[in-house]
């Protein structure tokens, strides 16, 4: 896959979701079938067929519908697509005029993780990755980040070596040092207003990234945004073509 579809954001993530759930498909259904089907059977046999096929259907819509919201890697790598289409939807609402979006980027220096986003505009550089908490879920920190109760040992450090990969990536390339901010936007969890900064790294609510990038002081000229977007675009390869 490549062009315009390549850099859809989440576009690596939704297409590792259907990979697992095409590995799934087959052994998921005939279990279902299986289990509805002597439920439906055995009703069937005690009060008629009417309340047999009730059952049956009923146990299998809710089979179905348990296989959307449980806990697992199949329902994450589907959120977390999900996430990252939100995030690069507002983030496509940048003025073009200031602004170049890349999104879903395989990340230089053999990191196995992809770069959700990268914004590249007047107001500075950020690489930006969507993670999604269960509704409510209390973000905080001290002298170590919180998510509820647990703590996130790897997520900032993760974010902030990201970012520096691709600023050493980027100033090899346009031939001077180029800051990358890195910015985790938060789907779900709750965060004070002005987010959390936490050994470098900025935790925001995802609806207001954009605004944040937006009222950042001006740094780069329209040439340079461009210059560095295209180097970018030439170092950064989507991630659904590695």
């Amino acid at each position: 896959m490549s062009g315009r579809a390549a850099s859809m954001a989440g576009a690596s993530a939704q297409a590792r979701y259907r990979a697992l759930r095409a590995e799934r498909r087959q052994e998921r259904a005939v279990a279902r079938l299986v289990i509805s089907g002597v439920a439906g059977s055995m009703t069937a046999g005690l009060f008629g067929w009417v309340p047999g096929l009730a059952v049956g259907l009923g146990l299998l819509f809710t089979q179905l519908l348990l296989f959307r919201v449980r806990p697992g890697a199949l329902t994450d790598w589907r959120r977390g697509a999900a996430a990252e289409r939100r995030m690069g939807r507002r983030l496509s609402r940048l003025d073009p005029a200031y602004f170049h979006v890349l999104h879903d980027r395989a990340l230089p220096g053999g990191f196995r993780e992809n770069l959700d986003h990268l914004v590249v505009g007047h107001t500075g550089v950020y690489a930006v990755s969507s993670r999604r908490w269960r509704p409510l879920t209390r973000l905080r920190a001290d002298d170590r980040l919180w998510a509820g109760p647990r703590p996130l040992t790897r997520l900032h450090a993760r974010t902030r070596r990201a970012a520096a990969a691709v600023a050493d990536r980027l100033a090899a390339e346009t031939g001077h040092e180029v800051e990358v901010s890195p910015v985790i936007a938060v789907h779900g969890g709750r965060l004070p207003r002005g987010g959390i900064v936490h050994e470098g790294v900025l935790l925001h609510r995802a609806d207001r990234v954009k605004r944040l990038i937006e009222r950042q002081p001006v740094l780069f000229t329209t040439a340079e945004v461009a210059a560095i977007a295209a180097a970018a675009e030439r170092i950064l390869p989507p991630m659904i073509d590695i």
